[in-house]
């Protein structure tokens, strides 16, 4: 089959002019209905999941009844961008580049799968056991899809998760873990002139577990942790009974985190203020993508495919997370960057480098070819 760039960017712009940030359950679906539609076509087994309030999952199969699966793909179909996106910024495209709210993250992703294995020899099919995931709710970590692609990849051999490649071109080898946490203080209100000795501080208390957090950052080893949203209090002549603060942690040991889990949790126990009681929620939590040596395995099969393409294959080791990290962490070799070039992800400068779409989708062809043997 001969790659026409107008075909697959007629095909990629439904895909980008809908609305379908995560929990817009009606625009998810709108681009499950689509990526059904062309598996069907394929003759592919197509199972929904539900995913509660983040809408459908797809879980696409060659070989539904095989235990084992020899290959996992992996992709997401909602985006960051609030309703009105696609309206105000639809698809569009230059000489070298495709804009619009998630074309790089990562429509164009899910649809170099689909080329791909519309284009494969039937032969080369029929060796390997597919199945590829498409999930609703990776832009806030996966939390209601997490559970089922643990459950399918637990009998996978082989991950690869078609996120954009760098804007170099690199594929991505390892990336960080994160968590998020809502912290609540809850302290006693009083008059700020009359009785301040009657209150307990809400806003206090957290600005010594601001303190407390920042000093469990350790740069030399990566892990970070960063308090972006704080509020609270009512009114300057209150002392403030209500307090919140949202922490963003990142990380690249696993073990290391859980200590810092540990003792964030372990604060609870010792307000720096008597009276004010604390609770942590931890909102969201992906472990990091660290390779194994089932994944230098992987990594040299991928660059002998590049190889023979011609195309360089450089890693990159990022601070961002993806579904990779839910994989990785199980100890299945796992890849990510399969998809074609991009850049400028979460915001109005994203975009799709059009030269790397075909030869992405080749790269993914040829790999899936050695993995059948």
């Amino acid at each position: 089959m001969s790659f026409s760039l107008e075909q697959y960017l007629d095909e990629l712009r439904p895909l980008i002019n809908v609305d379908c940030g995560t929990l817009t359950k009606e625009g998810i679906e709108v681009i499950a209905n689509q990526m059904a539609e062309k598996y069907t076509d394929l003759g592919w087994n197509v199972k929904r999941v539900d995913c509660g309030i983040a809408g459908t999952g797809l879980e696409v199969r060659n070989k539904p009844e095989a235990e084992e699966i020899d290959v996992m793909l992996i992709g997401h179909m909602d985006t960051v961008f609030p309703v009105g996106t696609a309206a105000a910024r639809p698809m569009t495209v230059n000489n070298e580049r495709a804009y619009g709210p998630g074309v790089s993250d990562m429509k164009s992703g899910l649809l170099n799968i689909v080329y791909a294995l519309r284009s494969m020899d039937q032969e080369t099919l029929d060796k390997l056991s597919i199945c590829v995931c498409m999930n609703p709710d990776e832009e806030i970590g996966s939390l209601h899809s997490e559970a089922w692609l643990k459950s399918v990849a637990v009998n996978a051999k082989n991950v690869l998760v078609a996120e954009a490649a760098r804007a170099d071109g690199s594929l991505v080898k390892a990336r960080k873990g994160m968590a998020r946490y809502r912290l609540t203080f809850a302290g006693k209100a009083a008059h700020a002139g009359n009785e301040p000795q009657n209150g307990r501080s809400a806003i206090t208390e957290m600005a010594n577990w601001i303190l407390a957090i920042n000093n469990l950052t350790n740069f030399e080893t990566g892990t970070t942790l960063n308090v972006g949203i704080v509020k609270g209090g009512a009114g300057a002549n209150i002392v403030p009974d209500h307090a919140e603060a949202v922490v963003d942690v990142r990380f690249w040991d696993n073990d290391e985190y859980a200590e810092a889990d540990a003792k964030i949790r372990a604060m609870t126990e010792t307000p720096f203020v008597d009276g004010v009681s604390i609770t942590v929620d931890r909102e969201a939590h992906k472990p990091s993508m660290v390779p194994s040596e089932k994944t230098d395995a992987l990594m040299a099969l991928v660059e002998e495919s590049g190889k023979e393409l011609g195309i360089d294959i450089t890693w990159q080791s990022v601070g961002g997370g993806s579904d990779a990290n839910l994989t990785a962490v199980l100890g299945i070799p796992t890849l990510d960057g399969l998809g074609p070039i991009g850049a400028g992800f979460h915001s109005a400068d994203e975009y799709l480098d059009l030269a790397s779409i075909a030869p992405r989708i080749e790269l993914l062809k040829k790999v899936l070819g050695k993995l059948a043997g």
